[in-house]
């Protein structure tokens, strides 16, 4: 079991998939959205939670003010706890779209007509930086401009290779876990190029 650390949702017990998810630790995500709401980025935005599992953190984006989240998982079994999970968190913030895809990262990125603000990359370890550049790839197209990325990965893999437009701007590890901060840089482009 899992909570929803602050916010709306606050306390708020999640389940967790019983196999084949690896959840983001308490201690990564509250320091994690301490930093985010300290950046403002998650007042109003739209959210999208890439290999969702449970879906705890989209749904603690939401219970901290984002205005909606798209989760995304394909495994059957984790995108049916990430829609429990959903509807748990939909009672304390009535107000927030709260949508489960079950889908493949890369399919419904595809399909995704509206920008996103914030996009959470939680892919199991076992995902090859190859097909972590391509999902990035289709990230970049769905971002809306000054749009962020949060990238988490094992501790020990490399750096994730970034689409053209985008920049890495920070790195933290902790302990087994590191987390990429990826932002826009399209408006920085320069038209010609």
């Amino acid at each position: 079991m899992t909570r929803i650390i602050a916010g709306a949702a606050g306390s708020l017990t999640l389940a967790v998939p019983d196999a084949g998810t690896r959840p983001t630790s308490d201690r990564v995500r509250e320091s994690l959205f301490g930093a985010l709401e300290s950046a403002g980025v998650l007042a109003g935005a739209a959210v999208a939670d890439l290999y969702a599992g449970s879906g705890a953190l989209a749904l603690e984006a939401v219970s901290r003010g984002a205005a909606s989240a798209d989760l995304v998982e394909r495994a059957p079994r984790a995108a049916a706890v990430a829609e429990r999970n959903a509807r748990t968190v939909q009672r304390a913030v009535p107000g927030a779209v709260i949508r489960v895809h079950r889908a493949t990262a890369d399919a419904f990125l595809r399909s995704a007509a509206t920008p996103f603000d914030v996009v959470f990359i939680d892919p199991p370890y076992d995902l090859g930086e190859t097909e972590l550049a391509a999902t990035l790839a289709l990230v970049a197209s769905r971002l809306a401009p000054g749009g962020l990325v949060i990238i988490e990965r094992a501790a020990r893999s490399p750096e994730p290779t970034l689409p053209r437009g985008m920049t890495s701007d920070r790195h933290k590890r902790y302990g087994d876990t590191a987390i990429w901060w990826v932002t826009d840089d399209t408006s920085e482009l320069d038209p010609e190029e």
